[in-house]
Parts: C-alpha cells; sequence; structure tokens
C-alpha cells in the first residue's frame, strides 16, 4: 500500500507533528484498502480556519478539524479528499483537556479521516459509532480513549 501524504503549512506553523506521524494516522484510520492513496493535510492559523469554517459551515469561528470529501469521479487516483487541521486550536485544546498534543493530533486526524470516508456524528447513534471506532484504532496506535474525562 502506498501512501502519500502531502503536508501543506503555508503559514509555517510550529509544534506540528512529523508527516510520518501523519502517515501513520492516516493508515490506521482507513477503513478498506487502497492500492495507493494521496491525501492532503493543509495546517491552518486561527484565521484561516475561521474563514473556512465560516463559508462552508455557517460558523463564525476557528475549529480544530474540518474535512472535505473529494469527488473521486473527477480525479484519475484515490484521494479520500482534505483535511484542515488548525494548530493553534489543537494546542489549546489539548492543554485545555490535559493531553499530549501528540495525542489529540492523533484523535483529530482520525477523526477527520473516519469523516473522509462516510462516518458521522449527527445523531447519538452515529456518535456513537465513530466514537467507538476512533478509540478503537487510537488503542491500535498506543494512546488512550480520548473520550475519558
Amino acid at each position: 500500500m502506498a501512501i502519500v501524504v502531502e503536508l501543506q503549512n503555508p503559514a509555517a506553523l510550529e509544534s506540528i507533528p512529523r508527516e510520518q506521524q501523519f502517515q501513520e494516522w492516516i493508515i490506521a484510520a482507513l477503513q478498506k484498502p487502497f492500492a495507493q492513496l494521496e491525501q492532503t493535510v493543509r495546517i491552518v492559523d486561527e484565521e484561516e480556519s475561521r474563514n473556512l469554517n465560516r463559508h462552508f459551515r455557517g460558523i463564525d469561528s476557528p475549529t480544530n478539524v474540518l474535512a472535505f470529501p473529494s469527488d473521486t469521479e473527477l480525479l484519475d487516483y484515490d484521494c479520500l479528499g482534505d483535511l484542515i487541521i488548525c494548530a493553534p486550536v489543537v494546542i489549546a485544546e489539548a492543554e485545555a483537556q490535559g493531553k499530549t498534543g501528540e495525542a489529540h493530533w492523533a484523535h483529530l486526524v482520525v477523526h477527520g479521516m473516519l469523516h473522509l470516508q462516510g462516518f458521522d456524528h449527527q445523531n447519538d447513534k452515529q456518535a456513537r459509532q465513530m466514537e467507538v471506532l476512533e478509540i478503537k484504532i487510537l488503542d491500535t496506535l498506543g494512546y488512550t480513549n480520548p473520550y475519558n474525562d
């Protein structure tokens, strides 16, 4: 399996995981095998996150992760879509929740990748299914349950 991660960091934000970590988390979150997959992860600041969140979700604030599924019919290669992760929000949330930054980054990448594969949490049943899957995936990576207080 060849997974190509395009890691974009246009604002040159620091304190982000290594590309190899993103690749490991992405592979762990895949729910079906891919012969080859190209996955974009864009690390953004609060301003870009806020603009995207306002434009696409109607929410005027930055958010930790946004997932934009691709229309694979238009592509000649496998690509699940784009993950947009706001580094300052992730770092602040990890600190506020008493989690390691690495564990929180891993959780949000897994969470976003599941969204790109059609999982959602619009109702209690969907949320529980997605949380159980996230916990299982994170456990295989050596991280604890992110939903434990």
